[in-house]
């Protein structure tokens, strides 16, 4: 049995969550594989070790003295090895990193080093071997990772006695460190876990799991006992802070679990992420209700518009060849909706607009702005009479007006749009009514 844990920055802060790390690992051989981020805020009002790194550096890009900053994330480091008493010297580290970023070191380099610093740590404080994420993580030229060298160069490195790697960066074909897109650490883990063909990727963090809606809208939201990667992908994708979404490839395609775990409580179970979900977990077949704000929806109305063939390449078409992205098409009898980001621009909306006018020639094309996309996501939802009624009778019942509907024939996902100003209270309501009644 082997497992790949990675702990993310709240598990990292200081000293004393160092030590719940160690006593997780501990509690487990099987956990030889340690992945970490860099450290983040100890509260509220505190500064991740990341930002501040970034900061260092556009302090330095434009002439001014990083110094004071430079310090902040010494002195980190520094109190969380003298109160675990640490024999590492990391003085020697701190000193090269402060001269690499004074002589205009590039901001990958700098921004990695939090990660690094960590990882130096967490190594001797486990008696666990270091093994730097610039040895195996290989990025192509291109920016994309090399999966097939990155594999076989980690999987060559013994692992007995147990090692650490610090997430979130890796190494380019010319030897300079590139890093990933924030909360790459959790990439990292994966394709660890990938490499090492481990029995299970465990990614610790301050949450109980995968919940099932949003903590800020609902107050003690439900964690999942299991998911789906489908699952998780469309929870993911209506807006649920999750996982990275990269984090999910490496090990979905080695059908490798993932368990997402609490730091602060790891006599907790957690969510586990799967292929598929045992069949004793059926009657929790709402996964979650997630969902994202400021949607605009382009209804198009024409007489005979359903019997005409090829009108829904024009009017895609039309969205593609401006660049303008389409999130769902709903439509009806002689009518089409696309719902697009109100973030697109209004020049790139309106050519896109005139195209379809020009081809299509509507009898009429309306656009509905400040409009919130909220989604109940299930399993099974097809084989479950009456779901899409129990939704609508509850937000009719809160007197929530629906803007649109979106139900595929599956019905992995019900997805319904309304006003903004309805955003949270459409959570709460459709919370209670599929999860807490049940």
């Amino acid at each position: 049995m082997l497992k790949v844990v990675k702990f993310g920055g709240s598990s990292l802060a200081d000293a004393k969550q160092f030590e719940k790390v160690k006593n997780i690992v501990n509690a487990d051989p099987a956990r030889k594989v340690v992945v970490v981020s860099a450290a983040g805020k100890r509260f509220s009002d505190d500064h991740k070790i990341t930002d501040l790194l970034y900061l260092c550096h556009a302090h330095i890009k434009y002439g001014v003295s990083a110094d004071s900053i430079f310090s902040m994330i010494s002195e980190r480091y520094l109190e969380i090895k003298k109160d675990l008493n640490l024999s590492v010297n990391i003085d020697p580290i701190l000193a090269e990193i402060k001269d690499n970023l004074s002589s205009g070191a590039n901001q990958d380099y700098v921004v990695s080093r939090g990660e690094y610093l960590s990882a130096i740590l967490m190594a001797d404080f486990l008696g666990y071997r270091f093994v730097d994420a610039s040895e195996w993580v290989t990025f192509r030229f291109d920016g994309e990772i090399d999966l097939e060298t990155s594999y076989n160069k980690l999987s060559s490195i013994p692992i007995d006695g147990g090692i650490v790697i610090p997430g979130f960066y890796g190494v380019l074909p010319d030897g300079a460190i590139k890093i990933m897109s924030r909360g790459g650490s959790d990439i990292t883990g994966a394709l660890a876990a990938a490499a090492y063909e481990a029995d299970v990727y465990e990614n610790w963090t301050d949450v109980p799991g995968v919940l099932m809606a949003d903590p800020r809208i609902v107050k003690d939201p439900l964690p999942l006992k299991s998911i789906t990667y489908t699952e998780l992908r469309e929870l993911s994708y209506m807006g649920a802070s999750v996982l990275h979404e990269s984090a999910v490839y490496p090990v979905k395609d080695k059908n490798i679990p993932l368990n997402i775990r609490d730091t602060n409580a790891p006599e907790k179970e957690g969510t586990m992420i799967l292929s598929e979900c045992p069949d004793d977990d059926d009657d929790n077949f709402i996964t979650g209700i997630t969902g994202r704000k400021d949607f605009t929806i382009i209804t198009i109305a024409k007489t005979g518009l359903t019997g005409a063939v090829g009108y829904l390449r024009i009017i895609t078409e039309a969205f593609e060849n401006h660049s303008v992205s389409i999130e769902c098409v709903p439509n009806g009898i002689d009518t089409v909706s696309v719902v697009i980001s109100s973030k697109i621009k209004s020049k790139a909306l309106y050519s896109v607009i005139g195209e379809i006018e020009k081809k299509l020639k509507p009898d009429s094309v309306n656009l509905t702005d400040k409009i919130s996309i909220i989604a109940v996501i299930g399993r099974k939802m097809a084989f479950r009479p009456g779901t899409s009624g129990k939704l609508f009778a509850a937000l009719g019942q809160n007197e929530i007006n629906i803007r649109m509907i979106s139900q595929g024939p599956d019905e992995r996902n019900i997805i319904v749009g309304v006003d903004n100003s309805d955003y949270e209270k459409t959570i709460k309501v459709l919370y209670d009514k599929f999860i807490k009644e049940v």
